[in-house]
């Protein structure tokens, strides 16, 4: 429950502090403004030669500086002095402070106020179409989707200041009693109206925990009901992973509907448009977060799926990518939600993706031979030429696989010395498996002397054949004992026979076998096997 609570907290609060990029680029709230810095010779840049020198804010009885002047004054609650900036009939006079106030805070629920479009030359605006010495500073929506405009004109009364004219002061009481949320601009102390970091009310601010948690408590319970829903529909279906997945993603579930929840609930708070603005791209981001959550931990649930699945369990070098390939999953999910989350939060991330492209193709040149063997690991583990364990003939060697890893593969030969051969090379090379063999060849040439009889070589071959015949183990389709050659010092009979075993052990049992009953039959008939012999007769010089 805290850590839930703490990620809401932290997409609430700790976004708005990492986003600099974002909030430069939206207009700042009326309220935030600060007027031009004025000296006491009021002239504005201490010369007090009231030539209305300008400065960043322009000509100090500009539209610009007036303006300023009137929010900065509101700013700080001097509404008696910020009413000099109100055109006021002679019987309103009284009335100028809080209708300074209820300006002030029409300005600030509508707009966001940019001072760099309000003129700032003396004259104003020459190049609209209102009358001489009026300027439009902002327009205020109204019902329907009209708006009125906000006007400042030069009274010359007053030295040619600039000030709100009379149609706009009169029209500041229907502005104000059509703002949402009325109450707390009413009743709330004025400390709290004040605006805050982020376009945010001092309220605002201080009713954000408590939207923050409501938003968790309900969406901890919607997704405690999304969960059991889940499962019970999962529970009809042949796999598991489903079911996996729902008891797995409880935190982004909770997540994700807190976000809904806030969403839906920041209406209530009455948001200024920059503030608004800001919040709905943090809930976007929000939302991209709880996704590519919800997403790393459906990996993790697939990969151990995936491990306990037949498929893997017959064929068992796989074991060993199958997480590697969630690591990979998982990695991948974790740099597209980086990027994502900072293009919603207004970060260029073309340059970013441009110089991951060029970074990895840098570690992929260096890294050649290791991403080389990790790419033969995986061709070996998907066509499975052989399996830990497995006796197999790599070239020049016969050894049994000792263990197939990410990098290399190493071989136990028959003398028991170590061979480790990179994945990518034994990739390419001749492999031959005999655990891949469904039964084992006899194949063996008797040799027979040449004072063997053909009645006795006759019943030497039929007893051979009688004798493979009569074995349990003996393949139907292949066995033949034959007269083959009368070679230079025997008579050569070849016989050849399958047998239904892959059992090296067991075969070389069976082989013995008939190898001393085939000695057995050549004894019986009566004759003898042949070894190499040679007669040399030597020839006398006759005398």
């Amino acid at each position: 429950m805290l850590r839930h609570t703490l990620v809401l907290l932290v997409l609430f609060a700790g976004v708005l502090t990492v986003a600099p990029h974002a909030a430069a680029q939206s207009p700042v709230p009326a309220g935030a403004a600060s007027a031009a810095p004025t000296t006491p010779n009021g002239d504005g840049d201490g010369d007090g030669d009231g030539d209305g020198d300008e400065d960043d804010r322009g000509a100090v009885d500009s539209p610009r500086a007036a303006v300023a002047a009137f929010l900065e004054l509101t700013r700080a609650s001097r509404y008696a002095e910020a009413a000099r900036y109100l055109d006021l009939a002679p019987t309103r006079a009284g009335a100028g402070p809080g209708l300074a106030r209820r300006l002030r805070a029409v300005l600030d629920r509508h707009l966001g106020f940019d001072l760099a479009r309000v003129s700032p030359v003396s004259a104003g605006r020459q190049d609209d179409e209102l009358p001489p010495w009026t300027d439009e500073v902002a327009r205020v929506p109204t019902e329907m989707g009209a708006s009125e405009g906000v006007r400042v004109v030069r009274r010359k009364a007053d030295g040619g200041r600039w000030v709100f004219a009379r149609s706009t002061v009169n029209r500041i009481d229907a502005w104000y009693d059509a703002l949402e949320h009325r109450w707390a601009l009413d009743y709330l102390p004025e400390p709290l109206l004040r605006p805050g970091p982020r376009a945010l009310l001092y309220w605002q601010w201080l009713a954000l925990p408590v939207l923050v948690g409501f938003a968790w408590l309900t969406g901890f319970a919607l997704a405690w009901v999304t969960r059991r829903l889940g499962l019970r529909l999962g529970a009809r279906t042949a796999p598991t992973w489903d079911d996996a997945i729902f008891k797995r993603i409880g935190s982004p579930l909770t997540l994700a509907w807190g976000l809904v929840i806030a969403y839906l609930a920041l209406p209530w708070l009455g948001l200024y448009g920059p503030a608004e603005d800001f919040l709905h791209r943090m809930l976007r981001a929000g939302g991209f977060f709880a996704f590519f959550w919800a997403l790393s931990r459906t990996v993790d649930v697939l990969g151990q799926s995936i491990l306990a699945s037949p498929w893997t369990v017959e064929h068992p070098a796989a074991r060993a990518l199958v997480p590697l390939g969630a690591r990979v999953g998982k990695f991948a999910v974790f740099a597209i939600a980086v990027i994502a989350l900072l293009s919603e939060l207004g970060y260029p991330v073309t340059s970013l993706v441009a110089g991951l492209g060029i970074g990895g193709l840098a570690i992929a040149l260096a890294a050649q031979k290791t991403v080389e063997n990790l790419f033969g690991a995986f061709s070996i583990g998907a066509d499975q030429p052989f399996r830990q364990g497995d006796l197999v003939k790599i070239e020049d060697f016969i050894a049994t696989v000792e263990q197939i890893g990410l990098r290399s593969t190493r071989f136990r030969t028959l003398g028991r010395t170590l061979i480790t051969i990179p994945n990518g090379r034994l990739a390419e090379m001749r492999i031959e498996s005999y655990a891949a063999r469904d039964r084992m060849q006899l194949h063996c040439i008797l040799g027979l002397v040449y004072d063997t009889s053909s009645v006795q070589l006759r019943a030497i071959v039929t007893a051979l054949e009688a004798m493979l015949a009569a074995h349990p183990q003996l393949a139907p389709d292949g066995h033949y004992v034959r007269l083959i050659a009368l070679g230079q010092s025997s008579l050569d009979v070849e016989v050849m026979a399958w047998f239904g075993t892959a059992d090296v052990e067991v075969f070389r049992t069976i082989q013995q076998e008939l190898l001393l009953t085939f000695v057995e039959a050549v004894e019986h008939a009566g004759t003898k096997l042949a070894f190499p012999t040679r007669t040399v007769h030597l020839v006398g010089k006759s005398s």
